[in-house]
């Protein structure tokens, strides 16, 4: 069961009727996952006693439960017990369930969504103004898997997506939660894309 609405689908109602006019431009079209790499950068950094400003944790894949992925094994410098890595993954794909339950139902994480909103703007402002090696995972329209949309790493530029990066080696367990994710986010994607079709 996902935590939260399929996360592509309002990106999909917002990007089809340009698609219907021609005009789609796949470039464009980000969804912000950003608040996933905020969360993984915090968890990881108060397991490993380091500073979440000088953590990055590449994670990949959707924006809902287990379709979150965040890539651990590629954390430079890290070492985690087979037991502190189930926990990690876990705590960053459900993250946001757990700020629910801090405010009794009575909210979600509103400043961590607004911090995320503002590091992601931050970095489109840049390749705006034509700064390079600008790197965000962002959810796009990609080839990288067999899921149409997928969060990767992409280099940003004036022109939008210059650049869709790989997801480099993979452990084990990641490809194994790779494997599980993708039915998921590409059912979801189907689905958005139908609801859309449908809509009157």
């Amino acid at each position: 069961m996902l935590h939260s609405p399929p996360f592509f689908l309002f990106y999909l109602l917002s990007s089809f009727p340009p698609c219907q006019a021609g005009t789609y431009n796949p470039k464009k079209l980000f969804g912000v996952t950003t608040l996933d790499v905020i969360r993984a950068n915090t968890f990881v950094s108060e397991n490993q006693g380091t500073d979440p400003t000088s953590t990055n944790v590449t994670v990949v894949g959707g924006h809902a439960g287990t379709t979150i992925l965040p890539l651990l094994s590629q954390v430079k410098g890290a070492k985690f017990s087979p037991e502190a890595l189930a926990a990690l993954t876990h705590r960053i794909q459900f993250g946001g369930d757990e700020v629910v339950k801090a405010k009794d139902g009575a909210g979600s994480a509103t400043l961590s969504m607004a911090y995320a909103g503002y590091l992601f703007t931050a970095q489109l402002l840049k390749a705006l103004k034509g700064e390079k090696g600008v790197v965000a995972c962002t959810f796009v329209e990609n080839t990288v898997t067999a899921a149409p949309f997928f969060a990767v790493p992409v280099t940003l530029g004036k022109g939008g997506v210059e650049k869709i990066h790989g997801l480099g080696e993979l452990s084990a367990v990641e490809k194994e939660a790779m494997d599980k994710a993708i039915p998921d986010l590409v059912a979801q994607a189907k689905k958005g894309v139908e609801f859309v079709k449908n809509a009157k």
